[in-house]
């Protein structure tokens, strides 16, 4: 670990034309990690962030609503690519319903809140290099999404991936694309300041920004939460859901005994003898849905504050350099989280919210459940769970990737309406109009289950 290191990476990323202040936010989680920083919060550190305000009991008038929504812009988070599902390319242009995508679904919802609110609200998509092209042809059947000028699209930096022997910049020959990383999507301040599109937003008179992933379809815009966060001044919110045991590995909020603030600690940021604390559903109650309200002008001061460097804690997440390859070198991605942006600003809170607000697809387990019969799609493109309540699904590694996903349930999701749970231990194929009822478990040993078969469970 030397100067030659962080000499190094700055040259690699100067000659693939980075963002300067890219560089500088990079510099300065080099030299925390030359340091020997971590980036871990030990559970002696904090206590449990309890009893935050929950929307259900906050009364939002339409004309507050309306006046918050019209001054919002909406921001989404779309630099995954899926690859723990096998995906090459935007995990949101993959179909989820009726060969629409996730990316269909969200400009549907964007375009019907236009409609029914009046309000400008435009819509930014930030881009890894991984995702940019892809993005840029999915928006051409919506010419309508543009509005003032303003850009739908900014482009996420990248950073080198970085041997976690010496920190020096791993070289990769077999694919040097696999040299670099999206940085954490906590780039998206800096990304939004260096791309010129945060002034551009307050010259067009907007004030706030709801943030969410862009495979989270119940994030959709929501003019109550706008018209309640404009009415806390507040800098900086966090939406919450209360956790379950699906949830036990969720990032949550707490308090720093140190200074009182608001952090967010990701299970990446834990002790690895401390995941018991971590995972314990009563102590850590809420999990952050990383859907967040920033207030523009806030945000601006606090960049130019610091100098575009917001200082977010370091996540050092330990990699392979070739994620299908375990035996290729480790390597140390330097990434920050966004939602820890809340403990950058003075007055930041945070609300509980319903669970429809939080419907990501990280694994196959949630795309069988979003695309099956348990819920449907309105309108204006929002999922509505239709069934008692949403039911487990548990798949076993053989349905792991899309590919297998789809050969498995090449003639559709069984019903889901009126399960409780599917878990499936086994490689089994399934026919087409199968339907699930109560609990029901599939053994390893594994099979084809004929089309307008009816499980039955307890």
């Amino acid at each position: 670990m030397s100067d030659e290191g962080l000499r190094a990476a700055r040259q690699a990323m100067h000659d693939a034309h980075v963002d300067p202040l890219t560089v500088e936010v990079f510099s300065s989680y080099y030299r925390q990690l030359e340091a020997g920083a971590t980036g871990l919060v030990p559970e002696a550190s904090i206590v449990p962030f309890d009893d935050p305000p929950r929307l259900d009991a906050v009364a939002v008038d339409d004309d507050e609503a309306r006046a918050a929504l019209a001054k919002t812009v909406i921001v989404k988070l779309n630099g995954g690519l899926g690859t723990s599902m096998g995906l090459a390319q935007a995990k949101s242009l993959l179909p989820l319903r009726e060969g629409r995508t996730f990316f269909d679904l969200l400009a549907t919802q964007v375009l019907a809140a236009r409609e029914r609110w009046g309000a400008r609200l435009p819509v930014v998509f930030l881009n890894s290099f991984r995702t940019h092209d892809d993005t840029l042809a999915a928006l051409e059947p919506y010419p309508q999404l543009p509005v003032d000028g303003l850009p739908c699209d900014v482009l996420q930096s990248q950073v080198p991936k970085l041997r976690a022997d010496d920190l020096t910049p791993v070289s990769w020959p077999p694919d040097p694309e696999l040299e670099w990383c999206p940085p954490g999507h906590g780039d998206v301040y800096p990304a939004l300041l260096s791309a010129g599109v945060l002034d551009q937003l307050l010259d067009a008179g907007f004030a706030y920004a709801s943030t969410s992933n862009s495979d989270n379809l119940g994030a959709g815009p929501d003019a109550q939460i706008a018209g309640w966060f404009a009415a806390t001044g507040a800098p900086f919110a966090v939406e919450l859901c209360q956790r379950t045991l699906m949830d036990r590995k969720g990032g949550h909020l707490a308090v720093r005994r140190a200074d009182g603030r608001i952090v967010l600690r990701e299970v990446a940021q834990t002790p690895p003898d401390e995941l018991d604390l971590f995972c314990d559903i009563n102590r850590h109650r809420y999990f952050n849905t990383n859907n967040l309200w920033w207030d523009l002008a806030a945000l601006r001061a606090a960049l130019h504050d610091h100098r575009g460097v917001l200082g977010l804690p370091l996540i050092r997440n330990l990699k392979t350099v070739d994620p299908t390859d375990p035996t290729s070198p480790q390597v140390i991605q330097v990434e920050s989280a966004m939602g820890a942006a809340v403990e950058v600003f003075d007055g930041a809170t945070a609300i509980v919210v319903d669970r429809s607000r939080f419907l990501p697809v990280k694994t196959t387990d949630e795309l069988a459940l979003l695309r099956s019969d348990a819920y449907e799609v309105t309108d204006d493109a929002r999922l509505h769970l239709v069934a008692d309540q949403a039911p487990v699904v548990e798949l076993c590694d053989a349905y792991r990737t899309i590919d297998a996903f789809e050969a498995r349930f090449g003639q559709g999701v069984p019903s889901l309406r009126r399960a409780t749970a599917l878990r499936v231990l086994g490689d089994w194929t399934f026919g087409k109009d199968v339907t699930i009822l109560g609990d029901v478990t599939l053994g390893p040993f594994g099979g084809a289950i004929p089309g307008g078969t009816t499980l039955h469970g307890v």
